[in-house]
């Protein structure tokens, strides 16, 4: 039989299934308010056992009352509506009207479809539908269309009314922890000093640290906990302590009501980015330029509007994002000047890259052409040698203001001091005091009632040990900390900050230290290593805007390209015509400050003789290029003078020299040797010999 023709009246089959009776309220207050909406609801158990259901088999499905019909992601309740009908248990599915079953067509017509394919009957408060029949889909597909713009009205409606509201400052929002309500509903700092006191706190380290982290780290320290206000409950919430986290920090860094500012539209929602364990999430921060409304000094603020953009900027450099011109926050590498360092040639940041068998070897890469152009690295330069060029000028240009450096360090310790023992008294306060307050609860009760004595007592037996473990924390704290500085402590002080190149080298000064210093004083370092080959340029762009250009000496595999050859090779030569050897030249070179292309290795005397080979220098020998003397001046002898003593060929005795039998010393290459020939040698070796039987022929050869 066509679907067209088929009867509105259930059939035996459809009332042998379940009828379903779906109750929904789209808020708590609504459920609580508007009671005889509900009960209007519930009556429909009535209509179903109208249409011929039996009441037992009549269910009622109220578990999403106070849940939205906007989306069925959190309505457990239609999603079991759904899956009995998918299972062809429903016959029937009631509801009041279309709009509480589902407010968006993407469910509404998920249901029609499911009902169609299974035969389940859809009625409303008025009539009987059949989603089957063309007419009644069509009439259904209307009723959702009209219920999903019904809601859109509804929301525009009440939008346009908070904006309106909110333009005005008069929208009420949720406040800070740091921020609370007064009588009269006027927002006031909230009136807990500790509160205030923790708040300021977070923002005085992180003008100092300038790092959410770095901040977290530094409440973990001092075990000083964070205070929140979960919202849960009716209003006011109760303020709750917590560890200190980088995301409480962040929320305080990134609220603007801090500064005294009343905004609306800060956080935009995403679909797309809600989840499954988070749905309600999918909020993101907006950029402070696409901010809806913006009211300035509408609330008492902790810090100005400038310094909270300050902060902004600051926690957006923290984000290591090089092609965003993001350095990332000073880490605990071996480069000083990771993130402040730019090519150039192309004007981008250095990248970071680390070279050896362990990643000891830190090395500065340019890679904006091979990004972009898939060629190769722009430019590379070492590390260490332009950190050390860059670290003694900046060691250089404080040292006129050490002393103040170090007077202020001082002054800055002892107010950190003060600062944390105000949040200790502050934190024992609180603890005390509730330790009281449970002894005055368990006071007022009845000694008899020891219902509620028990608890009472208990709850006081909390309270003291919390008091106990303040008070301990607290002991251990001030046993770390420095105590009452005494005139000895600060001229010690006061001399160590004076001695700022010391302190420097410091074991105890770490890596991230040396470059949140450096950072305070340079903006930024421009390198560029391939103007002059050999040299590297480098420009240091000072915070105060002043600038300072040098060029230093790079690593380079040949004289050919060293800066410093010709030098090197005038001084060779001047020191080969005034008569000295090659290890006299080298120890002199090496004295003088001279350096090989590598810049590490020290000059020897091979290496002198591979450059007088290279830049035909002639060797100058200990006789001037005549023939060697049996002796020379200080008592050794040469190996033929050696040789005639011993009555030996002058081959045996470079054998004998080599297995260590006679000592010596070979002046260097093309040069002669010296023989320690003492009266004992010459007798063990000739015993040596008489005792091997033979004599070694004399050789012609003549030594050089």
């Amino acid at each position: 039989m066509n679907a067209e023709l088929l009867s509105l009246i259930p059939t035996t089959e459809q009332r042998a299934k379940m009828a379903y009776v779906y109750i929904r309220q789209s808020s708590l207050m609504q459920v609580t308010r508007h009671a005889e909406s509900t009960e209007l609801q519930y009556s429909l158990v009535e209509r179903a056992v109208q249409l011929g259901w039996p009441r037992e088999r009549v269910e009622v499905i109220d578990e999403d009352l106070g849940k939205s019909g906007a989306d069925a992601f959190a309505r457990g309740g239609f999603q079991y509506l759904l899956a009995e009908i998918s299972l062809a248990r429903a016959g029937l599915v009631l509801s009041y009207d279309a709009s509480r079953l589902a407010r968006n067509n993407r469910d509404w017509y998920q249901l029609l479809e499911v009902c169609s394919i299974f035969g389940t009957l859809i009625a409303d408060g008025e009539r009987l539908y059949d989603p089957r029949l063309y007419h009644d889909r069509l009439l259904l597909g209307l009723t959702g269309m009209l219920s999903e713009a019904e809601l859109h009205q509804l929301k525009q409606r009440m939008q346009a009314g908070a904006r309106h509201k909110a333009e005005r400052g008069e929208l009420r929002q949720g406040l800070p922890v740091g921020l609370a309500r007064g009588p009269a509903r006027e927002v006031i700092l909230n009136p807990d000093e500790e509160v205030q006191a923790r708040i300021r706190l977070v923002f005085e380290k992180f003008r100092e640290i300038r790092s959410a982290g770095g901040v977290m780290r530094y409440l973990r320290a001092v075990h000083l906990p964070l205070p929140a206000c979960p919202r849960v409950g009716p209003d006011p919430y109760e303020v709750v302590w917590q560890p200190a986290r980088t995301s409480g920090i962040l929320d305080i860094l990134h609220n603007p009501a801090y500064a005294g500012a009343y905004v609306y539209g800060r956080k935009l929602f995403d679909p797309a980015r809600r989840t499954p364990a988070h749905p309600s999430g999918g909020r993101i921060l907006q950029p402070i330029d696409k901010w809806e409304i913006c009211l300035h000094n509408r609330y008492p603020a902790y810090i100005s509007w400038e310094e909270f953009l300050a902060n902004q900027d600051q926690l957006r450099a923290n984000s290591l994002r090089y092609r965003e011109e993001r350095p990332g926050v000073a880490r605990k590498g071996q480069a000083l000047l990771q993130g402040i360092v730019r090519c150039g040639r192309g004007g981008a940041l250095f990248h970071l890259h680390y070279s050896g068998q362990q990643g000891e070897w830190p090395e500065y890469r340019c890679s904006a052409d091979q990004s972009q152009f898939g060629g190769t690295d722009c430019q590379r330069v070492r590390a260490q040698a332009l950190d050390r060029q860059v670290e003694e000028r900046f060691l250089e240009a404080l040292r006129p203001d050490r002393l103040t450096l170090a007077l202020a360090a001082l002054a800055q310790l002892e107010q950190e001091e003060q600062a944390e023992s105000k949040q200790w008294e502050l934190r024992l306060e609180r603890a005390r005091y509730q330790a009281k307050r449970a002894e005055r609860q368990y006071q007022a009760v009845e000694p008899e009632n020891r219902l509620v004595a028990r608890s009472l007592e208990k709850q006081w037996e909390e309270q003291l040990r919390a008091v106990e473990a303040a008070e301990k924390e607290y002991h251990a704290w001030k046993s770390r900390r420095f105590g009452t500085l005494t005139q000895a402590d600060r001229e010690a002080i006061v001399a160590l900050g004076s001695d700022l190149p010391a302190l420097w080298q410091a074991e105890t000064t770490t890596n991230e230290e040396r470059k949140q210093m450096l950072r305070l004083v340079i903006r930024e370092v421009i390198v560029d290593s391939r103007r002059v080959e050999g040299q590297v340029w480098v420009q240091i762009n000072w915070q105060t805007g002043a600038q300072e250009q040098f060029w230093y000496q790079r690593r380079v595999n040949s004289y050919a390209v060293f800066t410093g050859t010709q030098a090197l090779e005038q001084r060779v030569r001047e020191l080969n015509a005034a008569g000295l050897m090659d290890a006299q030249i080298a120890e002199t070179l090496e004295r003088e400050g001279y350096q090989t292309p590598g810049l590490i290795h020290p000059i020897t005397s091979k290496i002198v003789c591979h450059l007088r080979a290279k830049w035909k220098i002639p060797t100058v020998k200990l006789n001037h290029n005549q023939h060697n003397p049996a002796k020379w001046e200080d008592g050794t002898y040469s190996v033929e003078g050696a040789a005639a003593k011993l009555g030996v060929g002058q081959d045996t005795i470079f054998n004998w020299l080599k297995t260590g039998r006679l000592k010596g010393e070979h002046l260097g290459r093309s040069m002669p040797w010296k023989i320690y020939l003492t009266e004992d040698d010459e007798r063990r070796l000739n015993a040596w010999l008489r005792c091997q039987g033979r004599r070694t022929r004399q050789s012609k050869r003549e030594a050089s």
